[in-house]
């Protein structure tokens, strides 16, 4: 069997900011941006540049009761888990961008990882492995 995340959806108030935010802060590659008429939405696709496959939908929230999960669809734990082959120039290049850290790096067993949020304020681990 051969099975792997495609998608992991990502509720956002506005799809430009988020593509903003996601491309030219941190990075991302833009995938897919594309208009659905049927449905009067966008299927916006970024991924971290790099091996993965794994890409996030930016999902505009499309009523209230969506909205208020816009930064906290985690319940206030990290969320996403961004690996990197390089902690440091991560670190230093996005706190250059102006990413709020909420967790200063530290060194565990498993590797390096400081907290950051996005434009919205959902959690990510900045992380690299040991």
């Amino acid at each position: 069997m051969d099975q792997r995340l495609a998608h992991i959806a990502l509720v956002v108030r506005d799809y430009d900011a988020a593509i903003d935010f996601y491309v030219n802060t941190l990075g991302f590659e833009l995938v897919a941006d594309e208009y659905q008429s049927e449905q009067d939405k966008r299927w916006v696709l970024v991924k971290p540049r790099g091996a993965g496959n794994a890409s996030i939908l930016l999902a505009r929230a499309s009523d209230d009761h969506q909205a208020k999960y816009i930064g906290d669809q985690a319940g206030g734990r990290v969320f996403l888990f961004l690996k990197t082959d390089d902690f440091w120039r991560d670190y230093h290049a996005y706190s250059a961008k102006g990413v709020t850290f909420v967790r200063a790096p530290k060194t565990e067993d498993y590797g390096t990882v400081a907290v950051f949020q996005d434009l919205y304020g959902t959690l990510w681990d900045l992380v690299q492995f040991s």
